[in-house]
């Protein structure tokens, strides 16, 4: 699972509609993209409608995953285009475009539970449009030169395309030792992940720059952290309730000390997310060419485990809650790592953990989001 192909193959949500898959935990990019939901609408009515006299307006969400966040990242877009079309209707001679969307996500993403409820959805909407599923990774070439009016990905681009290769390296500087994640690593240890993270940025805007039409909007938001933070979380509290610092380390540490794996088997799980500044979005955009970011901003969000603090009395339940959530986005890459068995018993510990935390169940916090509104120049 070290390389990016295999990555490919093996990242993705949690699918299905149980209480640990993605559908059913998502609430968190939930309040993101509601919370960014004005910004995006702003990008879409940038856009002009006569953009290569096209009679068809293509729209991608890159990263959709599954789930009500996917339909309402597109409705969002579609609801934008609907009301623009609408006041544009009778100053052309041109018939009014149709819309074509693109859901496109790793091959490992739940297509089947996406395709499923994709006609009910579609019908619902403001405006009706055709839909196709794109399985791929974005950080290559997925559709033709310059046919996308408009692509959106949303709670995505944090996930880099492989754990960067120095960090695999045992017995070197970059070892992780005794983390899943890069939240309190030593300094070559993050500074891989940011050499990595840069990289794979730079590759998204070079394959969007092709495929995005002259003047179309690309709009990102991804997690990430304000101008001059280093960590990559930003308080005491927000680091200790992050789903992949404290718990899963003390989860995985579990499993060692019972004997059931070897602390290198431990040590050679990395989690392969790397939250970006703005400065370094902003210096990517700039060294790939070709778009003109319009707006940028840092969006701070509650973590909506705060709510279930309130809402979820017992430890017990705010531990399969906690649980169940970073299931939902780590579930698939453990599982290939570890097989059922042991990810069952690691998650069952990480429950465990959060349950017996007291810190845990009288502290708030929070988290970053970046948005940024680009336009193809």
């Amino acid at each position: 699972m070290n390389s990016s192909r295999s990555l490919e193959y093996v990242l993705s949500m949690q699918g299905g509609d149980d209480d640990h898959s993605y559908a059913k935990n998502s609430y968190g990019p939930a309040a993101a993209l509601a919370s960014s939901k004005t910004m995006l609408t702003s990008a879409i009515d940038s856009i002009k409608l006569t953009i290569g006299g096209s009679s068809l307006i293509k729209i991608a969400d890159l990263g959709c995953a599954v789930g009500d966040n996917t339909f309402s990242t597109v409705d969002t877009v579609i609801d934008a285009l609907s009301r623009k079309l609408t006041v544009s209707d009778g100053k052309s001679d041109q018939p009014e475009p149709e819309l074509e969307v693109f859901f496109s996500d790793l091959p490992s993403n739940d297509f089947n539970t996406l395709f499923r409820s994709l006609e009910d959805k579609v019908n619902g909407s403001s405006k009706k449009y055709f839909a196709a599923g794109v399985p791929g990774s974005f950080y290559g070439r997925l559709f033709p030169k310059g046919g996308l009016h408009v692509v959106v990905t949303t709670s995505a681009l944090q996930w880099l395309s492989q754990v960067p290769e120095k960090v695999m390296e045992k017995g070197s500087k970059t070892w992780n030792k005794g983390r899943a994640w890069i939240q309190g690593a030593e300094g070559e240890v993050v500074e891989a992940y940011a050499e990595q993270s840069d990289k794979d940025l730079v590759q998204f805007l070079k394959c969007r720059k092709e495929e995005i039409v002259e003047g179309g909007v690309l709009f990102m938001l991804m997690g990430g952290r304000p101008s001059g933070l280093v960590s990559q979380v930003s308080d005491h509290d927000s680091g200790l309730r992050h789903l992949f610092t404290i718990l899963m380390d003390q989860a995985w540490q579990d499993l060692v000390d019972e004997g059931l794996i070897e602390e290198e088997k431990r040590d050679g799980f990395n989690i392969p997310v790397y939250l970006r500044s703005t400065e370094e979005i902003a210096a990517a955009v700039d060294r790939c060419g070709g778009f003109r970011i319009e707006k940028m901003e840092v969006l701070k969000i509650a973590d909506p485990m705060n709510a279930k603090q309130q809402e979820l009395k017992d430890p017990e339940s705010y531990g399969r809650a906690m649980s169940n959530s970073v299931q939902a986005g780590l579930k698939p890459i453990v599982e290939a790592y570890l097989g059922p068995d042991l990810t069952r018993k690691l998650f069952k510990q990480y429950a465990v953990r959060a349950a017996t935390n007291k810190e845990f169940l009288k502290e708030n916090s929070f988290y970053y989001i970046i948005a940024v509104s680009a336009i193809r120049v």
